[in-house]
């Protein structure tokens, strides 16, 4: 008998348990389906490595030599050869994944680099507690690397998003998501200068921080690979791939002049953060300043921090109508301005007050990949991002180790100097998007036209 046709008290029961039943059903495939728990974790993880590596990098580094110059000089070569290591070996790895991703297998160009991240990240651990030396770290990209990297991953998660999302709230749904990056980041930085101090006698400085950082990436793996459902993306994404194909006459033309525009855009724009951040990393630890793991990770949530400051601004910018291309450039402006003001700091509160002015500054890339899905089609967003993140890689082989050694050549005249160049870069990198909003404007007004 149909329980909604029975009477009584155990028929309400029934009918009461099948609705609980659905709703967590619903509810369980809801969750199972979101990706914010892999980027929370994974990302609070990073910022445990990125500070743990920071404070043993420097500690080496200073046990090796009582010369502060020549301990920076340690300091930058240890990185540029890590981060040109780290750039150089995801190229292959990457294109391959972003194509598995891109034939509907969206769950491996995610999975398989969190492999990599947590294997990579273990090797730390074991170099805090055995004490190898400096060098067994350099394995650390590379095993990174062959898994896909970072370019693989937040690719990944940038075209399961972009997929999931219709193209007039893109821009607002890829930013939701680095605001989770960012606030994640922010407090896993907060954490990681204290849990670096932690110790106890058996305890080297470092292996509780490093520790947290492997389990969290094992915890990430384990719900990326055995919870989080993405397989019926593959319809959805043909079906964008029909409508956003639908356009004008010599659509194609102008989508391929935009696409190498907004790459020339963010290359430039990569440079000028990559470089500029890369080598602050190493400025914190000197003099004036000379951070500790409390500071550094304090400095490091303050990066996090800008990441929720830049969603704000996405929201506000978008309520006040203003196009994707004019929030790329405000963002620029910001960081433009607040990196230049940077080669002048010679005090933590200074530092602070710098950072303070690049609030917008990450508002251009998620900006920028909102724009590159809108030109191509639904089944080419993961071999987009992907190649536009290895062409930031590709570009950083060259200007890190010229960043590094302009930074080491004006170590004892002017070591703001590359902040300075930095702004530079960022100014030039306004030049292409502007193109890209004048020849957006003037597209817009003659499909007007045509629909009149």
């Amino acid at each position: 008998m149909d329980p909604f046709n029975q009477r009584g008290p155990n028929a309400f029961s029934n009918v009461f348990i099948r609705f609980y039943d659905f709703m967590v059903f619903k509810m369980s495939c809801s969750c199972r389906e979101l990706i914010v728990p892999v980027v929370f974790c994974a990302q609070v993880a990073s910022s445990f490595f990125d500070t743990a590596l920071q404070m043993v990098v420097k500690e080496r580094s200073a046990t090796n030599s009582t010369d502060p110059d020549q301990e920076q000089k340690a300091i930058t070569n240890f990185n540029m050869t890590f981060n040109m290591i780290l750039k150089f070996m995801p190229i292959v790895p990457a294109i391959i994944l972003a194509k598995i991703g891109d034939k509907g297998y969206r769950k491996v160009p995610i999975v398989v680099p969190l492999v990599g991240y947590f294997l990579s990240r273990g090797l730390l651990l074991l170099d805090i507690l055995l004490e190898w030396p400096l060098q067994v770290l350099y394995a650390v990209p590379v095993i990174h690397g062959l898994c896909g990297g970072f370019a693989s991953y937040w690719a990944g998660v940038m075209a399961l998003v972009s997929v999931r999302a219709r193209e007039d709230v893109r821009s607002l749904s890829i930013m939701r998501t680095e605001l989770v990056y960012g606030i994640a980041g922010f407090i896993g930085s907060l954490a990681s200068g204290h849990l670096f101090n932690l110790y106890t006698v058996d305890l080297k400085h470092g292996v509780l921080l490093s520790g947290f950082s492997v389990l969290l990436y094992f915890f990430s793996l384990l719900y990326a690979a055995l919870f989080l459902r993405i397989g019926h993306l593959a319809a959805l994404g043909d079906g964008q791939e029909r409508r956003e194909s639908v356009g004008i006459i010599n659509q194609d033309a102008h989508d391929k002049i935009n696409i190498i525009l907004l790459y020339g855009s963010g290359i430039l724009y990569d440079i000028a953060v990559a470089g500029g951040m890369e080598m602050l990393a190493a400025y914190v630890l000197k003099d004036p300043l000379n951070w500790g793991a409390t500071e550094v990770g304090y400095g490091n949530a303050v990066g996090s921090l800008i990441f929720i400051t830049s969603f704000v601004g996405v929201k506000l910018f978008t309520r006040c109508s203003v196009r994707d291309e004019g929030m790329i450039i405000i963002g620029m402006i910001s960081f433009a301005v607040g990196i230049y003001f940077m080669a002048f700091v010679t005090t933590t509160p200074m530092y602070f007050l710098a950072r303070s002015i690049t609030l917008f500054a990450l508002i251009p890339m998620p900006t920028i990949r909102s724009l590159l899905s809108k030109q191509v089609k639904g089944t080419s967003y993961g071999i987009t991002f992907v190649m536009l993140q290895l062409s930031f890689k590709l570009a950083s082989l060259v200007t890190t180790p010229i960043y590094t050694k302009i930074y080491q050549a004006t170590l004892d005249t002017f070591p703001g100097f590359v902040f300075v160049l930095s702004s530079i870069f960022t100014v030039l990198s306004m030049i292409p998007i502007s193109v890209v909003g004048w020849r957006s404007a003037r597209h817009s007004g003659y499909e007007r036209i045509q629909g009149n």
